[in-house]
């Protein structure tokens, strides 16, 4: 990110009007992807059980359905929570039209799915069978979870094209991770991240497969994705610290209610 995204922005900026982090998040998921394929073939974790996807076709699109029913439900009732204890204001909804609504239901569930399978096939896919391998399954569950947690405070970082530098890459990878110089500020929302991971490698390493993690993940990022575009978190309430500096929505309430489910 730091080193190509300049003399990529250099190529495509004068052809395609694509803000200079968009450029930088590009080539950070391509380089993610491609090491993955790499290390996963190199270190033979390229397989189906290694992925996490050598359930048959049939009972691993049903496990993955019946997940995303219980995530949905499980994320629902802590915005009805986050709604009873006034936490939430749902102002902006009451203004949506039936159409708005149903458009962004729909495109929040591509979403919360295209999330699901992407992060859980790099994470407790194939991450988790490396380490499980190297280490065992309890140091699986740990580390994916730590790793789970940190990749979410890579946070977007805007650049106006006329400050582009031949620094700006640098200058991008430190405004991205930004998070990570103020720990205390992020440490709600990292422990209830790091708990969620937890819950999701656990029933990766008692199932033996991804299908659960799948829909579990997404019908929980639906729900949240759904709630953030209609509500807005309040700011001036006893109880508001519950809700994290990070997004407004996961902290200290849902860490609880990860932590008993």
């Amino acid at each position: 990110v730091a080193l190509f995204t300049y003399p990529a922005w250099l190529l495509l900026h004068p052809h395609f009007d694509w803000p200079f982090h968009r450029i930088g998040e590009r080539i950070g998921m391509l380089a993610l992807v491609i090491g993955f394929i790499l290390v996963a073939r190199r270190v033979g974790l390229s397989d189906k059980q290694s992925v996490g996807y050598a359930l048959p076709r049939p009972l691993f699109v049903r496990e993955m359905l019946t997940a995303l029913v219980l995530g949905v439900v499980g994320m629902g009732a802590i915005v009805g929570i986050m709604t009873a204890l006034g936490l939430l204001d749902w102002t902006q909804a009451s203004t949506a039209t039936g159409g708005k609504l149903a458009k962004i239901i729909f495109n929040r569930l591509l979403s919360g799915i295209a999330v699901g399978f992407i992060e859980e096939t790099m994470l407790r896919g194939v991450m988790f069978a490396a380490i499980q391998r190297e280490s065992g399954t309890k140091w699986a569950i740990f580390l994916t979870s730590v790793i789970y947690a940190a990749v979410h405070f890579l946070a977007k970082y805007y650049i106006p094209p006329e400050q582009v530098t031949s620094h700006s890459g640098f200058t991008l990878l430190a405004g991205m991770t930004n998070w990570f110089s103020r720990p205390l500020e992020m440490a709600d929302a990292y422990m209830c991240l790091f708990a969620v991971g937890m819950v999701l490698a656990i029933i990766r390493a008692r199932r033996g497969n991804i299908a659960a993690c799948i829909g579990m993940h997404a019908g929980w990022v639906w729900v949240m994705l759904i709630a953030r575009e209609l509500t807005n978190p309040v700011r001036d309430q006893p109880l508001s610290f519950l809700l994290s500096q990070f997004d407004g929505f996961i902290g200290w309430l849902v860490f609880g209610w990860t932590v008993l489910m």
